[in-house]
């Protein structure tokens, strides 16, 4: 089976690159949602897609279905998601191996988050606690694997200081990554402050913002409080004035977006990654006002 290209090499390239973020649906009918959204989504070509992984059960199983849908059928390069939570160390290993086996070089590298009904992580017995372990250890089955972790702008809402979040993001990158994709954020002040911290701590990997375009207030709320990410004022008195028109409140939130990206790219960021909830439209329309 021929390899995917790594993303490192991607971003050699010197060009902006444009990537896009999936979750793998619950049941088939959600797959076949999804295939049609990615066939869809094929027309702007994006440089690569993500797959994200679930807390447990089926989703993990879906992650490996929409990965190899997305990579055999659709053609994308495609980079699925891989957490420490509920694994051991031998398991992993082992999903390094199929992962490996199946073609994808590319794996977005994250600890996880508790699973539900817990707010407290707790590694596997004798699983991994953080994203440098598993980076360390994935890097060791296959050197050749092109990793990505996260980074939090406004830090991870775990962590007791902006310092310490820093130098845990080191750590993952010492250990062998090769970008860092952010989580969301809707003020690019925050986003360029946060490149200006990595740089001066001698983190030098491409810092890929994450950019997701609004699509309801409640939902977007949710998101933030659990992320740690904020909302500014402006934009939350605008989502708030129209929060009883969907149609509206989804066009807002795009030109948001719309305007966000520009200013990324026109000022040096090596791209974007799009959190889509499995959406083609929004993707679609930012596409479309980028080439305008």
């Amino acid at each position: 089976m021929k390899p995917d290209r790594p993303i490192a090499a991607l971003f050699a390239e010197k060009h902006p690159l444009r990537s896009l973020e999936f979750f793998p649906p619950r049941d088939d009918a959600g797959v076949e949602a999804l295939r049609q959204a990615a066939t869809v989504l094929k027309r702007i070509s994006p440089d690569f897609v993500s797959v994200t992984y679930g807390a447990g059960g089926t989703t993990r199983e879906r992650t490996a279905q929409v990965s190899t849908l997305l990579k055999n059928e659709l053609g994308f390069t495609v980079m699925p998601h891989l957490t420490c939570v509920g694994h051991t160390q031998s398991e992993l290993r082992e999903l390094a191996d199929r992962i490996y086996g199946e073609g994808f070089r590319n794996i977005m590298t994250l600890r996880g988050d508790p699973p539900k009904g817990s707010t407290v992580f707790q590694a596997a017995h004798d699983g991994l606690s953080y994203a440098n372990e598993l980076v360390s250890l994935l890097k060791q089955q296959h050197p050749d694997f092109c990793l990505g972790v996260g980074g939090y702008p406004e830090k991870h809402p775990e962590a007791p200081s902006l310092e310490s979040d820093l130098s845990a993001l080191k750590r993952k990158v010492d250990a062998g990554a090769a970008f860092i994709t952010t989580q969301l954020f809707f003020d690019n002040e925050v986003y360029f402050a946060f490149v200006d911290r990595c740089h001066q701590a001698g983190i030098h990997v491409p810092i890929v913002p994450g950019i997701m375009p609004v699509l309801s207030l409640k939902q977007i709320q949710r998101f933030t409080a659990l992320c740690g990410a904020t909302l500014p004022p402006k934009l939350l008195r605008r989502l708030e004035a129209t929060d009883d028109h969907p149609d509206v409140v989804e066009m807002i939130g795009l030109d948001w977006a719309l305007d966000q990206i520009r200013d990324l790219l026109a000022r040096g960021a090596p791209g974007y990654h799009l959190y889509i909830m499995n959406r083609a439209r929004g993707a679609l329309a930012l596409a479309a006002g980028l080439a305008a």
